[in-house]
């Protein structure tokens, strides 16, 4: 019989559910006692949501899936002001159906002779769900999609915000942020501490309820992350779990998937030399402007090294003409250029290609998903960061940790342009065989696997978590 239930609530997207999933496995790989219950938000943008998390879980009794009743979803002007407004407003029209089905699950143990619940695990954008576990008495942790440094940041913001307590500006000097070695520039920070519609205010609420989480689990490894990590384990932050890199290493299943091209694509990559294939893919959003496109079109010509280039078209916009292929967005005359030497496609399973031995370097957007993973293959990343906390990453990547080669640290889609130039620079220094970041990513990779093998730094921090939760109970 299980000792204790957990009911986790991650955030609404594939990401978000995926790593919770791919968690909540590595708890009950460690004490096959657990039970763990995922309440699931679904969204009109990923359809495919459900038959997905089924498959991920379908060999997993101990996990089972509520898919939480549908919600009126906020405006479309909400969404175009913040993003995260938007998210949050979504996950506060959902609070009453996760009241009820917690309450409910609650009564139907105290009722048995089954085993208790032991706590709640909220993704950082659910917080406000901490109110839930105090009403009903069981404790409420955080689970942390990104790394030490947005952690960092997170912390930091509600003592800035009650001495400040206005957004921040590109103008701003750098900010000495507790949890990093240099201080901060402005301008890699999230666009959300920018926003004064919304985004700015949103970010602060979810910060002040940090403190109020009995601990905060984050999706990274002591060894990545060792100064920040340190810095805050200062007593006066809850109690911090490193537990990852959590991981889904078998890749997932995509609508736009095209299984012809991928078929194509794999048969290319096993062709190439070993390491000799730059690797470009800026996830689900990263689409670029015809002239970005252009621009690294241009220097990945000029670098002279192969390259496998997941591309997406733009969403229409006015005055955007729509692209039916992302071929169609190339300079004239690339693709018989690069003929042989490079490959354009469209979506492919990251992992899978990143796994290739062919693979020599990553130009990435930072997602901190992409950045484990690109770690645990002991591929070397170029940044060119997109949206969320991307920037922060990025900036984490190259100042804080040397693991990653800039190209930029405080791109924006909306208006910046990375060169060029600057992309046969960045692209020619992470592909060069002695590079000092290639030789430190190796390193890395073998640190990620032994965090999480028997005595590793993660599989001691589940296992006092583990030990931790049943103190609940």
């Amino acid at each position: 019989m299980s000792e204790a239930e957990l009911i986790f609530v991650p955030a609404p997207g594939v990401g978000h559910i995926v790593s919770t999933i791919e968690f909540a496995k590595s708890l009950i790989l460690r004490d096959n006692q657990i039970l763990v219950t995922i309440l699931v938000m679904k969204l009109p943008i990923t359809p495919f949501i459900d038959a997905y998390t089924k498959s991920l879980t379908a060999s997993q009794p101990n996990i089972r899936l509520i898919n939480l009743p549908q919600v009126d979803l906020p405006s479309p002007e909400l969404l175009a002001k913040s993003v995260e407004s938007y998210i949050c407003a979504v996950i506060e029209s959902h609070k009453p159906h996760v009241q009820k089905i917690v309450s409910d699950i609650i009564s139907s143990r105290s009722s048995s002779d089954s085993f208790p619940v032991a706590g709640i695990i909220l993704d950082f954008f659910c917080v406000s769900m901490i109110d839930i576990g105090d009403e009903l008495g069981l404790p409420s942790f955080i689970f942390l999609t990104s790394g030490l440094g947005f952690l960092s940041l997170m912390l930091y913001l509600p003592s800035r915000h009650e001495q400040i307590g206005t957004e921040f500006s590109f103008s701003d000097s750098e900010v000495l942020i507790p949890g990093f070695a240099n201080p901060v520039p402005p301008r890699v920070l999230p666009e959300a501490v920018f926003n004064k519609h919304g985004g700015y205010a949103a970010y602060v609420k979810i910060a002040q309820r940090f403190k109020d989480a009995k601990g905060i689990i984050v999706n990274t490894f002591t060894e990545l992350e060792s100064h920040a990590l340190e810095s805050l384990r200062n007593g006066q932050n809850p109690k911090i779990y490193p537990v990852g890199p959590v991981l889904n290493l078998k890749g997932h299943p995509h609508p736009d998937m095209d299984h012809g091209q991928w078929d194509k694509t794999k048969k290319w990559l096993d062709e190439q030399p070993e390491s000799s294939v730059v690797f470009l893919c800026f996830g689900s959003a990263g689409a670029f402007s015809i002239s970005q496109v252009k621009e690294i079109a241009l220097g990945l010509e000029q670098s002279g090294y192969r390259f496998l280039w997941s591309m997406r078209v733009p969403p229409v916009q006015d005055e955007v003409p729509k692209f039916k292929n992302p071929e169609e967005m190339l300079p004239e005359g690339f693709l018989q250029g690069i003929e042989g030497r490079g490959m354009i496609c469209g979506w492919v399973p990251q992992v899978e290609v990143l796994a290739h031995k062919a693979i020599g370097g990553f130009v990435s957007h930072c997602g901190w998903n992409s950045i484990l993973e690109s770690f645990w293959y002991g591929v070397p990343i170029v940044t060119l960061p997109i949206y969320a906390e991307q920037q922060l990453n990025a900036f984490t990547m190259v100042k804080e940790l040397g693991l990653a080669v800039e190209l930029k640290l405080d791109y924006r889609a909306n208006g910046d342009l990375a060169k060029a130039e600057e992309v046969e620079r960045a692209v020619k220094c992470v592909m060069e065989s002695d590079n000092e970041v290639r030789k430190k990513v190796k390193d890395v990779a073998g640190m990620a696997r032994k965090a999480g093998m028997e005595g590793g730094s993660s599989s001691t921090s589940i296992l006092e978590l583990i030990k931790d939760f049943k103190k609940f109970v």
